[in-house]
């Protein structure tokens, strides 16, 4: 018995001296500014900025040799002037952006033609078909987005059926555009006092067989794009779309979208026109 024991006292000591000498020897100093950088931020470790947490995106912001490319998005532009500060080096800074959903099929505009009885996982709903509705393009409404969310930010609204982006929780890291199966989310420039305009539809069928599936549906009927003066108005697959970077917030586009597929939000409420009456004169 003394034997056993003094043979595994004996060779307890010899791996931990062994031990000792491998990490002494493969010891890595790590610069201490990883620490420093990874204090200034949120710590939300969304994965928003590309990397895997905010450790991850620390150290890529002390290995790079300019913040290029390199942006926090719960952080924004403060958190990067505080990590340019500790690095010494020009601060990176962005247009807030924001999750947009561009699906306006509400229960009462895209009616169900069918019904699934599955897994209520939209992942699992678009692998399998196209959905309850004639809308192959259109959310499905099992809520993956709102799962992923870290920030409380979207929810799914029972009466439209539709997930709802709260603008003030908002932090557009992204992670419910890679949720959506169907791609009806994507980060858009947040605006001016949070005023943005976009088509809300992503249905590529041609204007008659998209008006059937869905009455608020994007028909491509080009009278938007005549409208722009900008440039900022594109059609592709009879399916309009407005570039953010490039839309002055005019407004013209909206009212003669005869489907209602554009939407405005956050801007004050339109001036009513006044009727000029003019008197005869016998």
């Amino acid at each position: 018995m003394f034997v056993s024991i003094a043979f595994l006292s004996v060779v307890g000591a010899s791996s931990a001296l062994l031990l000792y000498f491998v990490a002494k020897k493969f010891h890595v100093e790590e610069d201490p500014r990883i620490a420093d950088v990874n204090e200034a931020l949120p710590g939300a470790n969304c994965g928003g900025c590309g990397f895997p947490g905010c450790a991850g995106f620390a150290k890529a912001c002390v290995d790079a040799d300019t913040l290029d490319g390199l942006f926090c998005t719960v952080g924004g532009n403060d958190t990067m002037l505080k990590v340019a500060d500790i690095l010494g080096r020009t601060a990176v800074t962005a247009e807030p952006q924001i999750a947009v959903v561009r699906c306006n099929g509400t229960c009462e505009a895209r009616p169900k033609t069918n019904t699934f009885d599955g897994a209520t996982s939209c992942a699992v709903a678009a692998s399998l078909y196209g959905g309850e509705t004639d809308c192959s393009y259109g959310c499905l409404g099992m809520g993956d987005c709102t799962l992923v969310c870290d920030f409380d930010a979207i929810h799914m609204n029972p009466e439209t059926g539709l997930p709802e982006v709260d603008q003030d929780k908002c932090t557009a890291c992204g992670a419910c555009v890679k949720a959506c199966p169907k791609m009806i989310i994507e980060l858009r420039r947040k605006g001016p006092r949070n005023m943005r305009i976009f088509v809300s539809c992503v249905n590529k069928d041609k204007g008659a067989v998209a008006k059937r599936a869905c009455a608020n549906a994007c028909i491509g009927c080009s009278l938007c794009l005549k409208e722009c003066k900008f440039d900022a108005i594109t059609i592709n697959d009879q399916l309009s779309y407005i570039d953010s970077t490039k839309c002055r917030l005019c407004r013209k586009c909206v009212p003669v979208c005869p489907t209602n597929a554009i939407h405005e939000l956050n801007f004050p409420p339109r001036k009513e026109k006044k009727e000029v009456q003019t008197e005869k004169v016998d």
